[in-house]
C-alpha cells in the first residue's frame, strides 16, 4: 500500500523533462504568436490614445480659435453699430442744417416778397393819392370850393378809397 504514495524520482524527472519540452514547444510556436498579437493590440490601443489626444488637442485648438474670433466678431459688430450711429447723427445733423438753412432763405424771400409788395402797395397809394390830389385839384380849380364842399369832397374820397 506504500507503493503508491512512495515518490519516484524518476517519474519526477520524465515529469519536468515533458513539461520543460512541452513549454519549449509552445513558446516557440504559440508564445511567439500570441505575443505578437498582444503587442499589435497594445500598439493599435496606444495609437488610438495618441490619435484621440491629438484630436482633443485639436479641438481645445479650434475652441480657442473660435472663442477668439467670436470676441473679435463681436468688438467688429460693437464698432459697426457705433461707426453706423456716427454716420446716422452725421446724417441727421446734416438734414437739420440743411432744414435750417432752407427754412432761413425761404424765410429771408418771404421777407423780401413782403417788403416788395409794401413798397408796390405805396407806390400804388402814393399813385393814388397823387391821382386823387390831382382830381380834387381839377374840382378845385373848375369851381370855387367853400367849407362844406371841401369837407364833402374829403369825405367822397374817404368813402371812394375804402
Amino acid at each position: 500500500m506504500l507503493d503508491f504514495l512512495s515518490i519516484d524520482v524518476g517519474s519526477i524527472i520524465f515529469t519536468l523533462l515533458n513539461t520543460l519540452i512541452l513549454f519549449l514547444v509552445l513558446k516557440h510556436f504559440l508564445f511567439g504568436r500570441v505575443n505578437k498579437v498582444l503587442e499589435d493590440r497594445q500598439n493599435e490601443v496606444s495609437s488610438t490614445y495618441k490619435n484621440a489626444d491629438a484630436t482633443l488637442e485639436n479641438a481645445n485648438q479650434l475652441k480657442s480659435q473660435y472663442t477668439e474670433l467670436m470676441a473679435g466678431a463681436k468688438e467688429e459688430g460693437a464698432e459697426i453699430v457705433q461707426n453706423a450711429i456716427k454716420k446716422a447723427q452725421h446724417s441727421s445733423d446734416d438734414i437739420l442744417a440743411n432744414a435750417k438753412s432752407e427754412a432761413q432763405h425761404i424765410i429771408e424771400r418771404a421777407n423780401l416778397e413782403t417788403e416788395r409788395e409794401l413798397k408796390k402797395a405805396k407806390a400804388e397809394l402814393q399813385d393814388e393819392v397823387s391821382d386823387m390830389a390831382m382830381l380834387m385839384a381839377e374840382k378845385i380849380v373848375q369851381r370855387e370850393i367853400n367849407k362844406a364842399d371841401h369837407e364833402k369832397l374829403i369825405n367822397d374820397f374817404i368813402d371812394k378809397e375804402s
